[in-house]
C-alpha cells in the first residue's frame, strides 16, 4: 500500500509540473520608460521610448531594441536591453554602452558619463507572454564560471603573470584621458531631443529632419 501511495504521489507532481507555467515566462512590451540625470544641474527627466526607436538626452542617445517585463505570477525582473552612444562636441558618434538594464538594479548598467546618467524605469503596453524553459540570466557568462570554479578549487588556478616593469610604466603614464566609447556611425537620427542643462526636459525638441 505504501508503495502505491507513493508511486500515486510521484505521478500526481510530474502531472502538476507539466502542466504548471514555465518558469521564465515574460513579457514583450512595446514602450520602455527610462529616467535621465544631469548631475550638473540635479534635473531629473522621465520620458518613454519605443523599442527601436532613438532619442536623445543631453550628449547621449538611447535606443532600446527590446522590453521585456513579468507577468504577475513571475518574480519581478524588467529587463531591457539598450544601445547608447554619446554625441561629442566635434559631433562624432561613440558607442559607449550596448547591453542589458535591470530596473531592480540601476547600478548594474554600464553607462559612465561624467555629466549624464540614465537608467530603466519599467516597461509597459505588452499583452504578448513569452514563456521559457529557463531564465537566460540566471546562467553566468563562461568566463564568470571558470573564475567561479577557480575559486572552488584553488588548486586549478591560473598562475599569475610577473608584471613587465615597462609595460606598468607605460600603462601608469597618461598625458590625456582616453575619449570614451569606439566610434560609430548612427542607424538613424533621435525622433526627440531632452536638454535639462538648459531647462527644455520638460518640452522635448521633436526632430524635423527624418
Amino acid at each position: 500500500m505504501r508503495m502505491t501511495m507513493g508511486r500515486l504521489a510521484l505521478a500526481l507532481a510530474a502531472t502538476a509540473s507539466l502542466g504548471g507555467p514555465a518558469l521564465a515566462d515574460k513579457i514583450k512590451n512595446p514602450t520602455a520608460v527610462f529616467s535621465g540625470l544631469d548631475k550638473i544641474t540635479g534635473r531629473i527627466v522621465s520620458f518613454e521610448v519605443a523599442t527601436d526607436e532613438t532619442v536623445q538626452f543631453g550628449a547621449l542617445q538611447l535606443t532600446p531594441r527590446i522590453c521585456y517585463s513579468r507577468p504577475p505570477t513571475e518574480s519581478p525582473n524588467t529587463t531591457s536591453f539598450v544601445e547608447v552612444d554619446e554625441v561629442t562636441l566635434e559631433n562624432a558618434y561613440r558607442r559607449i554602452f550596448t547591453g542589458w538594464m535591470f530596473a531592480s538594479s540601476p547600478g548594474l548598467s554600464g553607462i559612465e558619463h561624467p555629466v549624464y546618467d540614465v537608467w530603466l524605469v519599467e516597461c509597459k503596453g505588452g499583452t504578448e507572454v513569452i514563456a521559457e524553459p529557463r531564465d537566460v540570466f540566471d546562467e553566468p557568462p563562461p568566463g564568470q564560471q571558470q573564475r567561479r570554479q577557480a575559486e572552488r578549487n584553488p588548486a586549478e588556478r591560473p598562475a599569475a603573470p610577473v608584471p613587465d616593469a615597462a609595460a606598468a610604466a607605460a600603462a601608469a603614464r597618461v598625458d590625456v584621458a582616453p575619449p570614451r566609447g569606439v566610434p560609430t556611425v548612427p542607424a538613424q537620427q533621435p525622433t526627440r531631443r531632452f536638454f535639462p542643462t538648459t531647462g527644455a526636459g520638460s518640452s522635448p525638441i521633436i526632430n524635423t529632419d527624418r
